[in-house]
C-alpha cells in the first residue's frame, strides 16, 4: 500500500490505469452493447454475441494481431455514427452499468495515489465517449483513448486519427510527462495486458492486474508485482472513503466509437468460434 505522501518540492508523479479488467471487472465498451442496440446502433444478432466475446475477454482477451485486425474492422463498422447519440448512450446507463463493476481494490488505490499527490491518468484503448464518463466517474484527472475522426456532421468517417495501444500508450505517456513534469521513474503503472508491457516498462513501479498469461510471465521474470483484484463494488457503497470530486480531464487523446469496439470484438469472437468449429 502506498504510505507517504509527495513531497511538495519533488518532481511531479502520476499512477497509469489501463481500465478493462484492471479498474472494472469487464470490457468497458461490451459493457453498453444493450444500451447500444436500444439505440439503433448494433442489431439484435451482435447484442446476443456480445455474452459469447465478453467470456472470450474475460478468458484471456487478444492478442497483437487479432487486436489489429480488430481495429480495421471496427474503424469500417462505425462510419456514419452519430456521435452526439453515442455520448447521449453512454451518459443515461453509466452508473447502472459501470458503477456495480467497479473494482473496490483499484478505488482504493486511485484513493491512496491521489492523497500521495499522484495525477490519476486512465489509459485505454476504447474510446472517449465511454473512458472519459467512466474517469470522471472515477475522479481521474486525465483520460488517454483513441480518437476517431468526426466529420462536419457530426458522425464517425470511419477513419481512425489515433489509436491508444500498445506501444502508442507509452508514447502518450512520455507525452503527458513532458507537458505536466512527471518523473516517470517515480510513476505508477497498472494493466492486465501484455500488450501494455510499453507502458509498464516506461514508469519505475509497474504492476500487473489480473494478468493475461503473457503479461504474468513477463512480471515473473521481471519480478514486477502481481496484484489480483476480484471484489467489484459500487463506488457509493464506499462512500464517504470515495468522495473525492472529480478534477477536470485534460483529454490526451479521445474518442473512438465505442459501439465500433463492440462490434470488432463480436467479429474476434465469430472468428473464434468459426476456428473451434472447424477444429
Amino acid at each position: 500500500m502506498l504510505t507517504f505522501v509527495e513531497n511538495c518540492f519533488s518532481p511531479r508523479t502520476a499512477a497509469f490505469f489501463d481500465l478493462d479488467k484492471t479498474v472494472i471487472a469487464k470490457s468497458s465498451t461490451l459493457a453498453f452493447s444493450k444500451s447500444f442496440y436500444q439505440g439503433g446502433l448494433i442489431n439484435r444478432r451482435a447484442v446476443l454475441r456480445t455474452a459469447y466475446t465478453q467470456f472470450v475477454f474475460l478468458a484471456g482477451g487478444a492478442d497483437h494481431d487479432q487486436m489489429e485486425r480488430m481495429r480495421e474492422y471496427l474503424s469500417a463498422l462505425c462510419k456514419g455514427w452519430n456521435v452526439q447519440q453515442v455520448k447521449d448512450l453512454v451518459a443515461e446507463t453509466l452508473h447502472d452499468l459501470i458503477d456495480p463493476i467497479i473494482y473496490d481494490e483499484a478505488a482504493t488505490l486511485i484513493e491512496e495515489h491521489h492523497t500521495a499527490g499522484r495525477d490519476v491518468v486512465i489509459v485505454s484503448t476504447s474510446g472517449a465517449e465511454v473512458v472519459e464518463p467512466i474517469g470522471e466517474l472515477l475522479g481521474a484527472d486525465r483520460v488517454v483513448a483513441t480518437r476517431m475522426v468526426v466529420g462536419d456532421d457530426g458522425c464517425f468517417t470511419g477513419e481512425i486519427e489515433y489509436y491508444a495501444y500498445g506501444p502508442t500508450k507509452a508514447e502518450a505517456i512520455k507525452a503527458l510527462a513532458e507537458s505536466e513534469g512527471y518523473d516517470l521513474s517515480r510513476c505508477y503503472a497498472y494493466s492486465d495486458s501484455a500488450t501494455d508491457v510499453p507502458m509498464l516498462e516506461s514508469v519505475g513501479h509497474p504492476h500487473a492486474v489480473n494478468p493475461d498469461r503473457a503479461l504474468r510471465r513477463e512480471a515473473t521474470l521481471r519480478e514486477w508485482p502481481i496484484l489480483v483484484f476480484d471484489r467489484p463494488v459500487r463506488l457509493k457503497q464506499r462512500l464517504p472513503a470515495f468522495s473525492m470530486p472529480p478534477r477536470p480531464a485534460l483529454v490526451a487523446a479521445a474518442a473512438v466509437g465505442a459501439a465500433a469496439v463492440t462490434a470488432g470484438l463480436v467479429w474476434y469472437a465469430s472468428r473464434r468460434r468459426a476456428a473451434a468449429l472447424t477444429t
